[in-house]
Protein backbone atom coordinates (compact mmCIF):
# COMPACT_ATOMS: atom_id res chain seq x y z
CA UNK A 1 0.00 0.00 0.00
CA UNK A 2 1.60 3.29 -1.10
CA UNK A 3 1.63 6.36 1.10
CA UNK A 4 1.02 9.73 -0.48
CA UNK A 5 3.32 12.54 0.65
CA UNK A 6 1.73 15.04 3.03
CA UNK A 7 2.33 18.63 2.05
CA UNK A 8 2.99 21.04 4.99
CA UNK A 9 0.28 23.46 5.74
CA UNK A 10 1.23 27.11 5.38
CA UNK A 11 1.69 28.98 8.69
CA UNK A 12 -0.32 32.16 8.78
CA UNK A 13 1.95 35.28 8.91
CA UNK A 14 5.26 33.40 8.31
CA UNK A 15 5.98 35.34 5.12
CA UNK A 16 5.55 38.65 6.94
CA UNK A 17 8.07 37.59 9.64
CA UNK A 18 10.67 36.63 7.00
CA UNK A 19 10.21 39.93 5.17
CA UNK A 20 10.53 41.89 8.44
CA UNK A 21 13.77 40.02 9.34
CA UNK A 22 15.28 40.77 5.91
CA UNK A 23 14.41 44.45 6.20
CA UNK A 24 15.93 44.67 9.72
CA UNK A 25 19.20 43.09 8.52
CA UNK A 26 19.32 45.54 5.61
CA UNK A 27 18.80 48.50 7.98
CA UNK A 28 21.55 47.31 10.35
CA UNK A 29 23.95 46.73 7.46
CA UNK A 30 23.34 50.25 6.12
CA UNK A 31 23.79 51.68 9.63
CA UNK A 32 27.15 49.90 9.95
CA UNK A 33 28.25 51.16 6.54
CA UNK A 34 27.20 54.73 7.35
CA UNK A 35 28.90 54.60 10.74
CA UNK A 36 32.11 53.33 9.11
CA UNK A 37 31.92 56.13 6.51
CA UNK A 38 31.50 58.81 9.18
CA UNK A 39 34.37 57.36 11.26
CA UNK A 40 36.66 57.38 8.22
CA UNK A 41 35.82 61.02 7.52
CA UNK A 42 36.39 61.96 11.17
CA UNK A 43 39.64 59.99 11.38
CA UNK A 44 38.13 57.60 13.93
CA UNK A 45 38.38 54.49 11.86
CA UNK A 46 38.55 51.37 14.04
CA UNK A 47 41.75 49.44 13.52
CA UNK A 48 42.84 46.09 14.79
CA UNK A 49 44.80 46.63 18.01
CA UNK A 50 47.90 44.54 18.75
CA UNK A 51 48.67 44.95 22.45
CA UNK A 52 52.30 44.47 23.44
CA UNK A 53 52.89 41.65 25.89
CA UNK A 54 56.17 40.83 27.52
CA UNK A 55 57.60 37.78 25.74
CA UNK A 56 58.80 34.71 27.54
CA UNK A 57 62.36 34.98 26.34
CA UNK A 58 65.14 32.45 26.21
CA UNK A 59 67.23 32.66 29.40
CA UNK A 60 70.92 33.51 29.52
CA UNK A 61 72.55 30.50 31.16
CA UNK A 62 76.02 29.70 32.43
CA UNK A 63 76.85 27.33 29.56
CA UNK A 64 76.25 30.21 27.08
CA UNK A 65 78.65 32.59 28.85
CA UNK A 66 81.72 31.82 26.76
CA UNK A 67 79.99 32.56 23.44
CA UNK A 68 77.70 35.43 24.54
CA UNK A 69 78.62 39.12 24.64
CA UNK A 70 77.13 41.24 27.42
CA UNK A 71 76.21 44.73 26.22
CA UNK A 72 75.75 47.62 28.65
CA UNK A 73 75.77 51.43 28.67
CA UNK A 74 74.20 54.62 29.97
CA UNK A 75 77.15 56.05 31.95
CA UNK A 76 80.21 58.13 31.02
CA UNK A 77 82.87 56.44 28.90
CA UNK A 78 85.19 56.49 31.93
CA UNK A 79 82.78 54.49 34.07
CA UNK A 80 81.97 52.13 31.22
CA UNK A 81 85.61 51.37 30.45
CA UNK A 82 86.28 50.34 34.05
CA UNK A 83 83.04 48.33 34.27
CA UNK A 84 84.14 46.65 31.03
CA UNK A 85 87.45 45.70 32.65
CA UNK A 86 85.72 44.42 35.81
CA UNK A 87 83.33 42.22 33.80
CA UNK A 88 86.13 40.75 31.74
CA UNK A 89 88.06 40.10 34.95
CA UNK A 90 85.07 38.07 36.15
CA UNK A 91 85.13 35.99 32.95
CA UNK A 92 82.45 37.67 30.84
CA UNK A 93 82.63 38.81 27.25
CA UNK A 94 81.49 42.42 27.63
CA UNK A 95 81.21 45.49 25.45
CA UNK A 96 79.87 48.98 26.20
CA UNK A 97 77.57 50.54 23.61
CA UNK A 98 78.71 54.00 22.40
CA UNK A 99 77.47 57.26 23.91
CA UNK A 100 73.94 57.93 22.57
CA UNK A 101 73.60 60.57 19.85
CA UNK A 102 70.72 62.37 18.12
CA UNK A 103 70.39 59.54 15.60
CA UNK A 104 69.77 57.16 18.52
CA UNK A 105 67.10 59.55 19.80
CA UNK A 106 65.37 59.48 16.42
CA UNK A 107 65.46 55.68 16.28
CA UNK A 108 63.99 55.53 19.77
CA UNK A 109 61.07 57.70 18.67
CA UNK A 110 60.64 55.67 15.49
CA UNK A 111 60.51 52.25 17.11
CA UNK A 112 59.23 53.09 20.61
CA UNK A 113 56.02 54.45 22.08
CA UNK A 114 55.01 58.09 21.99
CA UNK A 115 55.23 60.21 25.13
CA UNK A 116 58.39 58.67 26.58
CA UNK A 117 61.06 60.74 28.29
CA UNK A 118 64.34 61.83 26.80
CA UNK A 119 66.59 59.13 28.38
CA UNK A 120 64.22 56.41 27.19
CA UNK A 121 64.43 57.47 23.56
CA UNK A 122 68.21 57.91 23.68
CA UNK A 123 69.03 54.64 25.46
CA UNK A 124 66.46 52.47 23.66
CA UNK A 125 67.37 53.92 20.26
CA UNK A 126 71.07 53.59 21.07
CA UNK A 127 70.73 49.84 21.58
CA UNK A 128 68.81 49.46 18.30
CA UNK A 129 71.42 51.59 16.52
CA UNK A 130 74.25 49.44 17.85
CA UNK A 131 72.54 46.21 16.80
CA UNK A 132 71.98 47.65 13.33
CA UNK A 133 75.68 48.54 13.20
CA UNK A 134 76.58 44.95 14.12
CA UNK A 135 74.38 43.78 11.26
CA UNK A 136 76.17 46.18 8.89
CA UNK A 137 79.47 44.56 9.94
CA UNK A 138 78.26 41.28 8.48
CA UNK A 139 76.84 39.60 11.60
CA UNK A 140 73.49 38.02 10.81
CA UNK A 141 70.40 39.06 12.73
CA UNK A 142 69.95 35.51 14.02
CA UNK A 143 73.52 35.47 15.36
CA UNK A 144 73.02 38.86 17.05
CA UNK A 145 69.89 37.60 18.82
CA UNK A 146 71.65 34.38 19.81
CA UNK A 147 75.07 35.70 20.87
CA UNK A 148 74.36 39.10 22.48
CA UNK A 149 72.37 40.17 25.55
CA UNK A 150 71.76 43.62 27.00
CA UNK A 151 72.17 44.32 30.73
CA UNK A 152 70.53 47.42 32.17
CA UNK A 153 69.05 48.86 35.37
CA UNK A 154 65.35 49.03 36.07
CA UNK A 155 63.01 50.29 38.76
CA UNK A 156 59.39 51.01 39.53
CA UNK A 157 57.78 54.14 40.87
CA UNK A 158 56.16 57.36 39.78
CA UNK A 159 58.24 57.89 36.64
CA UNK A 160 58.69 56.37 33.20
CA UNK A 161 61.92 54.67 34.27
CA UNK A 162 59.72 51.78 35.37
CA UNK A 163 58.67 51.24 31.73
CA UNK A 164 62.20 51.06 30.27
CA UNK A 165 62.20 47.27 30.06
CA UNK A 166 58.95 47.20 28.06
CA UNK A 167 60.27 50.00 25.83
CA UNK A 168 63.48 48.07 25.07
CA UNK A 169 61.51 44.98 24.14
CA UNK A 170 58.92 46.83 22.05
CA UNK A 171 61.55 48.81 20.12
CA UNK A 172 63.63 45.66 19.52
CA UNK A 173 60.59 43.86 18.14
CA UNK A 174 59.63 46.79 15.91
CA UNK A 175 63.21 47.07 14.64
CA UNK A 176 63.28 43.40 13.65
CA UNK A 177 65.25 42.02 16.62
CA UNK A 178 62.36 40.19 18.25
CA UNK A 179 63.75 37.69 20.76
CA UNK A 180 66.83 39.74 21.70
CA UNK A 181 67.41 39.22 25.42
CA UNK A 182 67.27 42.05 27.97
CA UNK A 183 68.53 41.37 31.49
CA UNK A 184 67.04 43.82 33.93
CA UNK A 185 68.68 44.48 37.27
CA UNK A 186 66.03 45.88 39.60
CA UNK A 187 67.32 48.44 42.11
CA UNK A 188 65.21 46.79 44.79
CA UNK A 189 64.87 43.22 43.58
CA UNK A 190 67.98 41.80 41.96
CA UNK A 191 68.33 40.35 38.50
CA UNK A 192 65.32 39.25 36.49
CA UNK A 193 66.55 35.73 35.80
CA UNK A 194 66.72 32.48 37.69
CA UNK A 195 69.69 32.22 40.03
CA UNK A 196 70.19 28.59 39.08
CA UNK A 197 72.83 28.32 36.36
CA UNK A 198 72.39 32.01 35.57
CA UNK A 199 74.59 33.38 32.80
CA UNK A 200 75.14 36.58 34.76
CA UNK A 201 75.99 35.50 38.28
CA UNK A 202 74.97 38.19 40.77
CA UNK A 203 77.34 37.28 43.57
CA UNK A 204 79.60 39.26 45.91
CA UNK A 205 82.48 39.28 43.41
CA UNK A 206 80.19 40.88 40.82
CA UNK A 207 78.94 43.60 43.15
CA UNK A 208 82.36 44.46 44.55
CA UNK A 209 83.88 44.60 41.07
CA UNK A 210 81.15 46.88 39.71
CA UNK A 211 81.14 49.15 42.78
CA UNK A 212 84.93 49.53 42.67
CA UNK A 213 84.74 50.36 38.96
CA UNK A 214 82.02 52.97 39.52
CA UNK A 215 83.86 54.56 42.46
CA UNK A 216 87.15 54.78 40.56
CA UNK A 217 85.29 56.13 37.54
CA UNK A 218 83.65 58.81 39.71
CA UNK A 219 86.89 60.12 41.17
CA UNK A 220 89.00 59.84 37.99
CA UNK A 221 86.26 61.70 36.13
CA UNK A 222 85.99 64.47 38.73
CA UNK A 223 89.76 64.97 38.90
CA UNK A 224 89.90 65.44 35.11
CA UNK A 225 87.16 68.06 35.27
CA UNK A 226 89.00 69.80 38.13
CA UNK A 227 92.28 70.04 36.17
CA UNK A 228 91.15 70.70 32.59
CA UNK A 229 89.94 74.35 33.02
CA UNK A 230 93.36 75.37 34.38
CA UNK A 231 95.69 73.45 32.06
CA UNK A 232 98.36 75.65 30.48
CA UNK A 233 98.76 73.45 27.41
CA UNK A 234 95.37 72.53 25.94
CA UNK A 235 94.81 68.80 25.58
CA UNK A 236 97.29 67.69 28.25
CA UNK A 237 94.56 66.69 30.70
CA UNK A 238 92.71 64.55 28.15
CA UNK A 239 95.98 62.87 27.14
CA UNK A 240 96.72 62.08 30.79
CA UNK A 241 93.14 60.84 31.24
CA UNK A 242 93.55 58.41 28.35
CA UNK A 243 96.68 56.96 29.96
CA UNK A 244 94.99 56.77 33.35
CA UNK A 245 91.97 54.96 31.94
CA UNK A 246 94.04 52.44 30.01
CA UNK A 247 96.08 51.59 33.10
CA UNK A 248 93.04 51.21 35.36
CA UNK A 249 91.24 49.15 32.70
CA UNK A 250 94.10 46.64 32.78
CA UNK A 251 94.08 46.62 36.59
CA UNK A 252 90.37 45.75 36.70
CA UNK A 253 90.73 43.26 33.87
CA UNK A 254 93.55 41.39 35.65
CA UNK A 255 91.98 41.48 39.12
CA UNK A 256 91.09 37.98 40.23
CA UNK A 257 88.36 37.41 42.83
CA UNK A 258 89.65 36.37 46.25
CA UNK A 259 89.13 32.67 46.99
CA UNK A 260 90.02 30.18 49.71
CA UNK A 261 92.61 27.76 48.42
CA UNK A 262 94.47 24.66 49.37
CA UNK A 263 94.26 22.84 52.68
CA UNK A 264 92.42 25.67 54.44
CA UNK A 265 89.44 25.34 52.09
CA UNK A 266 89.30 21.59 52.68
CA UNK A 267 89.72 21.96 56.43
CA UNK A 268 86.80 24.40 56.83
CA UNK A 269 84.36 21.99 55.18
CA UNK A 270 80.80 23.24 55.58
CA UNK A 271 82.00 26.64 56.78
CA UNK A 272 83.91 27.27 53.56
CA UNK A 273 81.26 29.52 51.95
CA UNK A 274 80.90 31.72 55.05
CA UNK A 275 84.66 32.00 55.47
CA UNK A 276 85.13 32.86 51.81
CA UNK A 277 82.37 35.48 52.04
CA UNK A 278 84.10 37.16 55.00
CA UNK A 279 87.47 36.84 53.29
CA UNK A 280 86.21 38.74 50.25
CA UNK A 281 85.04 41.59 52.48
CA UNK A 282 88.35 41.72 54.35
CA UNK A 283 90.23 41.67 51.05
CA UNK A 284 88.11 44.60 49.85
CA UNK A 285 88.71 46.65 53.01
CA UNK A 286 92.34 45.73 53.74
CA UNK A 287 93.53 44.70 50.27
CA UNK A 288 95.87 46.78 48.12
CA UNK A 289 94.80 45.87 44.59
CA UNK A 290 93.92 49.36 43.33
CA UNK A 291 95.86 51.86 45.46
CA UNK A 292 99.33 51.51 43.85
CA UNK A 293 97.77 51.88 40.38
CA UNK A 294 95.78 54.94 41.50
CA UNK A 295 98.94 56.51 42.89
CA UNK A 296 100.61 56.03 39.51
CA UNK A 297 97.55 57.67 37.94
CA UNK A 298 98.01 60.60 40.32
CA UNK A 299 101.56 61.04 38.97
CA UNK A 300 100.21 61.05 35.39
CA UNK A 301 97.75 63.80 36.28
CA UNK A 302 100.42 65.69 38.20
CA UNK A 303 102.52 66.04 35.05
CA UNK A 304 99.94 68.51 33.66
CA UNK A 305 100.94 72.15 34.19
CA UNK A 306 98.13 74.31 35.58
CA UNK A 307 97.48 78.01 36.14
CA UNK A 308 95.20 78.38 39.16
CA UNK A 309 95.04 82.16 38.83
CA UNK A 310 92.48 81.85 36.03
CA UNK A 311 89.14 82.99 37.42
CA UNK A 312 86.56 80.30 36.67
CA UNK A 313 83.03 80.05 38.09
CA UNK A 314 82.29 76.59 39.51
CA UNK A 315 79.07 75.11 38.12
CA UNK A 316 77.64 72.18 40.07
CA UNK A 317 75.66 69.69 37.96
CA UNK A 318 72.54 68.11 39.47
CA UNK A 319 69.23 66.82 38.11
CA UNK A 320 67.87 63.51 36.87
CA UNK A 321 70.37 60.64 37.04
CA UNK A 322 70.88 59.95 33.32
CA UNK A 323 70.68 63.56 32.10
CA UNK A 324 73.24 64.73 34.68
CA UNK A 325 75.61 61.84 33.91
CA UNK A 326 75.75 61.39 30.13
CA UNK A 327 78.35 63.34 28.16
CA UNK A 328 76.77 63.57 24.73
CA UNK A 329 73.75 64.77 22.80
CA UNK A 330 71.48 63.55 25.60
CA UNK A 331 72.20 66.68 27.62
CA UNK A 332 73.23 68.95 24.71
CA UNK A 333 76.95 68.20 25.35
CA UNK A 334 76.55 70.55 28.29
CA UNK A 335 79.84 69.80 30.05
CA UNK A 336 81.95 70.64 26.99
CA UNK A 337 79.84 73.75 26.40
CA UNK A 338 80.36 74.98 29.97
CA UNK A 339 84.12 74.49 29.73
CA UNK A 340 84.25 76.31 26.38
CA UNK A 341 82.38 79.18 28.02
CA UNK A 342 85.00 79.45 30.76
CA UNK A 343 83.44 77.46 33.62
CA UNK A 344 84.76 74.74 35.89
CA UNK A 345 82.32 71.81 35.96
CA UNK A 346 81.66 69.97 39.21
CA UNK A 347 80.12 66.68 38.09
CA UNK A 348 77.82 64.50 40.18
CA UNK A 349 79.26 61.14 41.32
CA UNK A 350 77.26 57.94 41.01
CA UNK A 351 78.36 57.26 44.59
CA UNK A 352 75.90 59.89 45.84
CA UNK A 353 73.02 57.94 44.28
CA UNK A 354 74.21 54.68 45.86
CA UNK A 355 74.40 56.36 49.28
CA UNK A 356 70.95 57.85 48.72
CA UNK A 357 69.44 54.41 48.09
CA UNK A 358 71.04 53.07 51.29
CA UNK A 359 69.78 56.09 53.22
CA UNK A 360 66.23 55.63 51.92
CA UNK A 361 66.17 52.03 53.15
CA UNK A 362 67.38 53.17 56.58
CA UNK A 363 64.57 55.74 56.64
CA UNK A 364 62.07 53.07 55.60
CA UNK A 365 63.09 50.77 58.45
CA UNK A 366 62.73 53.62 60.93
CA UNK A 367 59.30 54.61 59.62
CA UNK A 368 57.89 51.06 59.46
CA UNK A 369 59.35 49.80 62.71
CA UNK A 370 56.88 47.35 64.24
CA UNK A 371 54.40 47.39 61.40
CA UNK A 372 55.61 44.06 60.04
CA UNK A 373 53.75 42.37 62.89
CA UNK A 374 50.50 44.23 62.35
CA UNK A 375 49.07 47.69 61.85
CA UNK A 376 49.08 48.44 65.60
CA UNK A 377 52.05 48.29 67.97
CA UNK A 378 51.75 45.96 70.96
CA UNK A 379 50.38 47.59 74.13
CA UNK A 380 52.85 49.29 76.44
CA UNK A 381 52.71 46.51 78.99
CA UNK A 382 53.98 43.94 76.42
CA UNK A 383 57.59 44.95 76.93
CA UNK A 384 58.84 41.65 75.52
CA UNK A 385 57.22 42.23 72.11
CA UNK A 386 58.22 45.88 72.02
CA UNK A 387 61.81 45.00 72.90
CA UNK A 388 61.91 42.36 70.14
CA UNK A 389 60.60 44.88 67.59
CA UNK A 390 63.13 47.47 68.71
CA UNK A 391 66.06 45.06 68.58
CA UNK A 392 65.05 43.77 65.15
CA UNK A 393 64.84 47.31 63.74
CA UNK A 394 68.16 48.32 65.31
CA UNK A 395 69.83 45.21 63.88
CA UNK A 396 68.60 46.00 60.34
CA UNK A 397 69.59 49.66 60.63
CA UNK A 398 73.01 48.76 62.07
CA UNK A 399 73.77 46.55 59.05
CA UNK A 400 72.88 49.37 56.68
CA UNK A 401 74.86 51.92 58.69
CA UNK A 402 77.85 49.59 58.46
CA UNK A 403 77.34 49.35 54.69
CA UNK A 404 77.22 53.17 54.48
CA UNK A 405 80.43 53.50 56.50
CA UNK A 406 82.28 50.89 54.42
CA UNK A 407 81.15 52.42 51.13
CA UNK A 408 82.17 55.95 52.17
CA UNK A 409 85.53 54.71 53.44
CA UNK A 410 86.26 52.88 50.19
CA UNK A 411 85.24 55.92 48.14
CA UNK A 412 87.36 58.33 50.16
CA UNK A 413 90.38 56.00 49.91
CA UNK A 414 90.25 56.52 46.15
CA UNK A 415 89.89 60.29 46.62
CA UNK A 416 93.03 60.36 48.78
CA UNK A 417 94.98 58.08 46.42
CA UNK A 418 94.28 60.50 43.55
CA UNK A 419 95.63 63.49 45.46
CA UNK A 420 92.51 64.72 47.23
CA UNK A 421 91.29 66.78 44.25
CA UNK A 422 87.97 64.96 44.25
CA UNK A 423 85.31 65.90 46.78
CA UNK A 424 84.12 63.63 49.55
CA UNK A 425 80.61 62.26 49.24
CA UNK A 426 77.90 64.61 50.49
CA UNK A 427 76.46 63.52 53.83
CA UNK A 428 73.00 62.05 53.22
CA UNK A 429 71.70 63.00 56.65
CA UNK A 430 72.79 66.59 56.12
CA UNK A 431 71.11 66.56 52.71
CA UNK A 432 67.92 65.24 54.26
CA UNK A 433 67.98 67.90 56.98
CA UNK A 434 68.42 70.71 54.46
CA UNK A 435 66.05 69.43 51.80
CA UNK A 436 63.14 68.07 53.85
CA UNK A 437 61.57 71.48 54.72
CA UNK A 438 61.10 72.08 50.98
CA UNK A 439 60.65 68.55 49.59
CA UNK A 440 59.47 65.63 51.72
CA UNK A 441 62.38 63.22 52.00
CA UNK A 442 60.01 60.25 51.99
CA UNK A 443 58.73 61.10 48.51
CA UNK A 444 60.18 58.67 45.97
CA UNK A 445 60.73 58.93 42.24
CA UNK A 446 63.67 60.40 40.36
CA UNK A 447 66.25 61.83 42.75
CA UNK A 448 63.63 62.51 45.43
CA UNK A 449 64.68 65.34 47.72
CA UNK A 450 68.27 65.32 46.44
CA UNK A 451 67.76 67.96 43.73
CA UNK A 452 66.52 70.48 46.26
CA UNK A 453 68.98 69.45 48.98
CA UNK A 454 72.07 69.57 46.74
CA UNK A 455 71.19 73.06 45.56
CA UNK A 456 71.23 74.25 49.18
CA UNK A 457 74.21 72.09 50.17
CA UNK A 458 76.63 73.17 47.44
CA UNK A 459 75.63 76.82 47.81
CA UNK A 460 75.85 76.90 51.62
CA UNK A 461 79.12 74.95 51.74
CA UNK A 462 80.80 77.46 49.37
CA UNK A 463 81.40 74.72 46.79
CA UNK A 464 79.76 76.25 43.70
CA UNK A 465 78.94 79.67 42.23
CA UNK A 466 75.99 78.22 40.29
CA UNK A 467 73.87 75.06 40.29
CA UNK A 468 72.68 73.71 36.94
CA UNK A 469 69.95 71.05 37.05
CA UNK A 470 69.68 68.87 33.94
CA UNK A 471 66.54 66.80 33.50
CA UNK A 472 64.45 65.22 30.73
CA UNK A 473 61.61 67.11 29.13
CA UNK A 474 58.45 66.55 31.15
CA UNK A 475 60.14 64.48 33.90
CA UNK A 476 57.54 64.38 36.67
CA UNK A 477 59.83 64.07 39.75
CA UNK A 478 62.14 66.81 38.44
CA UNK A 479 59.18 69.05 37.65
CA UNK A 480 58.04 68.67 41.27
CA UNK A 481 61.55 69.59 42.42
CA UNK A 482 61.52 72.70 40.22
CA UNK A 483 58.35 73.83 41.96
CA UNK A 484 60.04 73.46 45.34
CA UNK A 485 63.17 75.25 44.08
CA UNK A 486 61.16 78.46 43.74
CA UNK A 487 60.83 78.55 47.54
CA UNK A 488 64.51 77.65 47.97
CA UNK A 489 65.74 80.46 45.71
CA UNK A 490 63.46 82.98 47.44
CA UNK A 491 65.08 82.10 50.80
CA UNK A 492 68.66 82.05 49.51
CA UNK A 493 68.92 85.28 47.55
CA UNK A 494 72.58 84.88 46.50
CA UNK A 495 71.94 81.46 44.96
CA UNK A 496 72.24 81.08 41.18
CA UNK A 497 70.09 78.15 40.12
CA UNK A 498 69.01 77.16 36.61
CA UNK A 499 66.90 74.14 35.60
CA UNK A 500 67.22 72.99 31.98
CA UNK A 501 64.97 70.41 30.38
CA UNK A 502 66.70 68.32 27.71
CA UNK A 503 65.33 66.53 24.68
CA UNK A 504 66.57 65.57 21.24
CA UNK A 505 66.08 69.14 20.05
CA UNK A 506 66.41 72.65 21.48
CA UNK A 507 70.18 72.73 22.01
CA UNK A 508 70.60 76.37 20.94
CA UNK A 509 67.86 77.55 23.27
CA UNK A 510 69.30 75.58 26.19
CA UNK A 511 72.82 76.89 25.61
CA UNK A 512 71.48 80.44 25.41
CA UNK A 513 69.74 80.11 28.77
CA UNK A 514 72.87 78.65 30.36
CA UNK A 515 74.99 81.47 28.92
CA UNK A 516 72.81 84.08 30.60
CA UNK A 517 72.99 82.40 34.01
CA UNK A 518 76.71 81.71 33.53
CA UNK A 519 77.32 85.41 32.90
CA UNK A 520 75.97 86.12 36.36
CA UNK A 521 78.14 83.35 37.84
CA UNK A 522 81.24 84.75 36.11
CA UNK A 523 80.55 88.18 37.58
CA UNK A 524 80.16 86.59 41.01
CA UNK A 525 83.49 84.73 40.66
CA UNK A 526 85.36 87.84 39.47
CA UNK A 527 83.89 89.95 42.27
CA UNK A 528 84.99 87.32 44.78
CA UNK A 529 88.52 87.22 43.31
CA UNK A 530 88.94 90.98 43.44
CA UNK A 531 87.73 91.11 47.03
CA UNK A 532 90.23 88.41 48.00
CA UNK A 533 93.09 90.27 46.28
CA UNK A 534 92.18 93.39 48.21
CA UNK A 535 91.86 91.51 51.49
CA UNK A 536 95.23 89.82 51.00
CA UNK A 537 96.92 93.08 49.90
CA UNK A 538 98.24 91.45 46.74
CA UNK A 539 98.25 92.15 43.03
CA UNK A 540 97.71 89.60 40.31
CA UNK A 541 101.23 90.32 39.04
CA UNK A 542 102.70 89.66 42.47
CA UNK A 543 100.86 86.35 42.70
CA UNK A 544 102.12 85.27 39.28
CA UNK A 545 105.70 86.23 40.16
CA UNK A 546 105.54 84.14 43.34
CA UNK A 547 104.15 81.15 41.44
CA UNK A 548 106.96 81.43 38.85
CA UNK A 549 109.46 81.29 41.69
CA UNK A 550 107.82 78.18 43.15
CA UNK A 551 107.18 75.62 40.34
CA UNK A 552 105.44 73.17 42.70
CA UNK A 553 102.47 75.57 42.69
CA UNK A 554 101.93 74.73 39.01
CA UNK A 555 101.25 71.08 39.79
CA UNK A 556 97.58 70.02 39.97
CA UNK A 557 98.19 67.71 42.95
CA UNK A 558 99.52 70.54 45.09
CA UNK A 559 96.92 70.87 47.85
CA UNK A 560 95.29 74.29 48.17
CA UNK A 561 93.16 74.52 51.34
CA UNK A 562 89.55 75.64 51.08
CA UNK A 563 88.76 78.84 53.01
CA UNK A 564 85.29 79.18 54.51
CA UNK A 565 83.24 81.75 52.63
CA UNK A 566 85.39 81.50 49.47
CA UNK A 567 84.27 79.40 46.48
CA UNK A 568 86.56 79.78 43.47
CA UNK A 569 89.86 77.96 42.94
CA UNK A 570 91.65 81.22 42.04
CA UNK A 571 90.34 83.06 45.12
CA UNK A 572 91.33 80.23 47.47
CA UNK A 573 94.72 80.06 45.75
CA UNK A 574 95.39 83.77 46.36
CA UNK A 575 94.62 83.40 50.08
CA UNK A 576 96.96 80.41 50.24
CA UNK A 577 99.72 82.37 48.48
CA UNK A 578 99.26 85.23 50.94
CA UNK A 579 99.61 82.82 53.87
CA UNK A 580 102.74 81.26 52.39
CA UNK A 581 104.28 84.68 51.76
CA UNK A 582 103.52 85.68 55.33
CA UNK A 583 105.11 82.53 56.75
CA UNK A 584 108.20 82.99 54.57
CA UNK A 585 108.47 86.70 55.29
CA UNK A 586 108.24 87.48 51.58
CA UNK A 587 107.33 91.00 50.48
CA UNK A 588 105.68 90.51 47.07
CA UNK A 589 107.11 92.55 44.25
CA UNK A 590 104.71 95.12 42.91
CA UNK A 591 102.40 95.00 45.91
CA UNK A 592 102.82 98.74 46.46
CA UNK A 593 101.93 99.50 42.84
CA UNK A 594 98.22 99.27 43.53
CA UNK A 595 95.65 96.47 43.35
CA UNK A 596 95.11 94.83 39.99
CA UNK A 597 91.51 94.26 39.01
CA UNK A 598 90.08 91.40 36.92
CA UNK A 599 87.81 92.78 34.22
Amino acid sequence: MSTLPIEPKPVPGAGLVQIHSTVEETIQQRLREERARLEREAGLENREVHHFKRPVERPFTADQRARTTLLFGGLTWKHEKLVHGALEGLGYNARPVPTPNVRAFQLGKEYGNNGQCNPTYFTVGNLVQYLQWLEEQGISREEIIDRYVFFTAGACGPCRFGMYEAEYRLALRNAGFDGFRVLLFQQSGGLSQSDAEAGLEMNLDFFLGILNALNCGDVINEVAYAIRPFEVNPGETDAALERVMEQMFQVFRNKQPWKLKGNLARYLGGFKDTAEYLGKFLDQIKGDDYMPALERCREMYDAVEVDRLRVKPIVKITGEFWAQTTEGDGNFNMFKFLEREGAQVLVEPIGTWIMYMLHQVVQKYKDLKGLEEGAVLPPLWRLDKRARIELDARRKIARLKLAEAIFKNEYHKIVRALGGLGHELADQYELQRQGHPYYNSRAGGGEGHLEVAKNIYYSNKDLAHMVLSLKPFGCMPSTQSDGAQAAVVSNYRDMIYLPVETSGEGEINAHSRVQMALGEAKAKAKREFNEVLERAGLTLEACRAYVEAHPELKRPMYRVPHTKGVIGVAANFVLHLAERMKQEGVHPRGADAGLARVN
